[in-house]
């Protein structure tokens, strides 16, 4: 893989990390006492600002990475890449944040079928 490929996954990691803090992140932060005082408008715009990160790193990296600006990968493969980093990131910010989320047998095996869809998009 090229330099192009690796800064667009690293670029997406980033992405989906804000992103995913931006969605999910208000459900633990409703722990911390001043947080907890916030109405729901608040907590969108918290989330919103927290979100303003997460496309600051998306747009490069489907610019970056995009086949038609001289990248690596086509729309859908950016596409598929971005998704399968979305459940792992989602996967392990849940894991590490809400202690009462349970990983199962079953997301394993759903984890497996979509590394094959990785495999036959990315199939030539």
């Amino acid at each position: 893989m090229n330099l192009k490929g690796i800064t667009t996954i690293v670029l997406l990691i980033l992405s989906n990390s804000f992103m995913t803090l931006a969605w999910y992140g208000h459900l633990k932060f409703g722990e911390l006492k001043w947080f907890s005082k916030l109405g729901i408008i608040s907590i969108v715009l918290v989330s919103w600002g927290i979100a303003l990160f997460e496309y600051a790193f998306q747009v490069p990296a489907n610019r970056i990475g995009y086949n038609g600006n001289g990248g690596p990968f086509s729309l859908i493969e950016l596409k598929v890449i971005q998704e399968v980093t979305t459940l792992l990131i989602f996967t392990v910010f849940s894991l590490l944040f809400f202690k009462n989320e349970n990983f199962r047998l079953n997301h394993l095996i759903g984890f497996v079928f979509l590394i094959l869809a990785v495999y036959f998009i990315f199939k030539k």
